[in-house]
């Protein structure tokens, strides 16, 4: 395979495929009415509230928020990133994915895969190593006197290099082009100066490190002598960034589709420990702080990760730069938590000490990251002083800056403000302004509020007013004590309605275009990015719409515009007469507020240009007339107002 996928496919794919297919072949779906509903797949819940809509070809769950086509499923529930998604339903339905070709992508996956064979080569080879080589024992001592299980050393895939300096090296039979390929693997080492070349690992125990599909992209070693270092890893080669990977998370998936949470340990024999005493939850990073890489990873699989650190100062030093690296990546839904050993223990040591069950006890009562965060601040502080309240507050300001706008940034500022004393709103305002250390990654959630005066969109639908004050009862009806219609703003009702009716996006023109542009609203960025794409594809479908976004721009932005898309005040407009009415209200106020930010000359020179005047212009005028004569503007620019509404 190679290059990119083109999206001409991608949209064909999604058209062939039926979504209700695809969902049904991996959980339980029942028909109600003309939709079908299941219990959510990706959080837990008692009463049904995963929606399946065969119309709109599309997935919504009303408590959680999940929501989208095919594609976008089969990458949340399988785990896979958009490539793999694209090729498992494409071979599905008897498809082959075509590439578009750029130069140097067949060398480089070519590459990949002869680098991908020889880690599989060598895993083999130290796996026969620890079964039948002379010097094995003392490996096999090694493991046992550590606990380690048979069952467990074959799960995890636990070998032995052996000592020597040619072992593996002597498997490539002065082969030049295979020698070349252990080297670019890592495997050998090659010593040019001295014109040597030999492996890496010697006289170790062998931990295979595996891709989340279970193939071998690197290794650990564990030193069986007096060798240093006492671990050693694979360098980094084209198939292995060590920033990104997690020793025993294949294994952990393996074992359950999506834990209750993972457990990150320091070390491989603490993942392969726990997992034999049946914590099959646990994985380790290799060798690295935690990255922000890794919590992405981490977080497609769970909605809670628990640090397991010891409780000296090196774990409250790795704790505290764990934290750090969270905070960014706290949207609603998520949680971290903190668990702290006995000084001296370590995870493997500890569970053999006291049982799976009482470090299980461990694991639910670890520290909460809000708690965590306040306590570490505070250990030397005495918050019945003034001086230390606002020490508390200079600490935690730059902290709580990182978190995504939410629930949860709020509730840590609800915490905040209890401990220091300052008022909520007065905080709010210290906090957005503190941008030293401004982490926000992701788009601000949906809003509750509206910055417009536009009640009809704030408000709940009411039967008089509109048509659709029925969904809320007609669709899901026993779920619907538990949802809210979150309020969007004009912008964002706009988008979604543009995302399901597209051809509402003639309402709006080029000058309306050069004029959102101008514009420092939220979300105007995202609306003008939708616009351009369907000016580029008018034919376009909410799920080819949703497939293309989340292939193009990533998990989260699909995931966001899915949010906007599935709200009930967008789902519940469903004429198009009242989206069309909708549209041009949001553009008019949209074109007057953008109007109204330009610099009084150049919204004179645009009103002077135009031949006549439509109502919205008069009405500007006007506006622009009151202002200046009460204001005792330059009488020049007044005198040109009154010519500009004699048209």
């Amino acid at each position: 395979m190679a290059g990119k996928i083109p999206q001409r496919f991608i949209d064909d794919l999604i058209d062939r495929l039926d979504i209700v297919d695809v969902v049904s072949a991996r959980i339980d779906l029942r028909k109600a009415g003309k939709n079908h509903t299941a219990r959510c797949p990706f959080h837990d819940e008692k009463t049904p509230s995963f929606s399946v809509n065969p119309d709109k070809q599309f997935y919504y769950c009303f408590g959680c928020g999940a929501g989208g086509n095919a594609l976008s499923f089969v990458m949340d529930y399988d785990h896979l990133d958009f490539p793999q998604a694209v090729e498992l339903l494409a071979a599905s339905i008897g498809l082959e994915v075509p590439r578009d070709g750029r130069p140097g992508d067949d060398k480089k996956n070519q590459q990949r895969q002869r680098l991908l064979d020889a880690l599989a080569a060598a895993d083999q080879f130290y796996r026969r190593q620890l079964r039948q080589h002379p010097q094995a024992n003392a490996a096999i001592d090694y493991l046992k006197q550590r606990g380690l299980s048979g069952e467990a050393a074959r799960d995890f895939g636990i070998g032995f290099a052996p000592p020597g300096w040619d072992n593996l090296l002597a498997t490539a039979e002065a082969n030049p082009d295979r020698i070349a390929t252990l080297i670019e693997a890592g495997l050998v080492v090659s010593n040019e100066e001295e014109n040597k070349r030999y492996d890496r690992f010697r006289n170790r125990i062998i931990f295979p490190i595996r891709d989340p599909r279970g193939r071998t992209i690197a290794f650990g070693g564990r030193v069986l002598g007096d060798d240093k270092p006492k671990y050693l890893n694979s360098p980094e080669t084209p198939v292995f960034h060590k920033g990104r990977e997690l020793y025993g998370l294949y294994e952990t998936t393996r074992h359950t589709r999506n834990p209750e949470h993972i457990i990150v340990v320091e070390g491989y024999m603490d993942a392969v420990a726990l997992a034999q005493q049946g914590i099959h939850s646990a994985v380790a990073t290799l060798g690295t702080a935690l990255s922000e890489a890794h919590l992405d990873k981490l977080f497609r699989y769970t909605a809670e990760v628990i640090f397991c650190f010891d409780g000296d100062e090196a774990g409250r030093k790795a704790a505290a730069r764990a934290l750090e690296t969270c905070l960014p990546a706290m949207r609603d839904g998520r949680g971290c938590r903190f668990l702290f050993l006995p000084e001296g223990e370590d995870p493997d040591s500890l569970v053999r000490a006291i049982g799976a069950e009482s470090f299980r006890q461990l694991v639910t009562e670890a520290t909460p990251l809000s708690t965590h965060l306040f306590e570490s601040l505070s250990t030397k502080l005495d918050l019945s002083l003034p001086d230390d309240r606002a020490k508390l507050y200079q600490l935690a300001a730059p902290l709580i800056n990182r978190l995504p706008h939410g629930v949860f940034r709020t509730l840590m500022l609800n915490q905040l403000a209890e401990k220091t004393g300052l008022a909520n709103d007065a905080l709010a305002l210290h906090i957005e302004g503190n941008t030293t250390q401004s982490g926000d990654a992701s788009p601000p959630p949906v809003p509750d509020t509206s910055p417009y005066d536009y009640p009809e969109y704030n408000a709940e639908p009411d039967a008089e007013t509109n048509d659709y004050a029925s969904y809320h009862e007609a669709q899901h009806a026993p779920e619907a004590s538990n949802r809210k219609t979150v309020k969007l703003t004009p912008v964002q009702l706009l988008i979604g309605m543009l995302t399901h009716q597209p051809a509402l996006s003639e309402a709006i023109n080029d000058d309306d275009i050069k004029l959102l542009e101008t514009s420092e609203e939220p979300d105007v960025s995202l609306l003008l990015k939708v616009l351009k794409l369907l000016a580029e594809h008018p034919e376009y479908t909410l799920t080819r719409l949703l497939g293309y976004w989340r292939g193009i721009h990533g998990v989260e932005q699909g995931e966001y515009l899915s949010v906007i898309a599935n709200n009930d005040l967008v789902t519940g407009c469903q004429s198009d007469e009242s989206r069309q009415a909708l549209t041009q209200d949001i553009v008019t106020g949209l074109r007057r507020k953008a109007r109204s930010e330009l610099p009084v000359e150049a919204q004179i020179s645009a009103l002077a240009e135009k031949p006549q005047l439509d109502e919205d212009d008069r009405r500007q005028a006007l506006t622009l007339w009151q202002t200046l004569a009460h204001s005792r503007a330059d009488e020049s620019l007044i005198n040109q107002i009154k010519q500009i509404l004699k048209k």
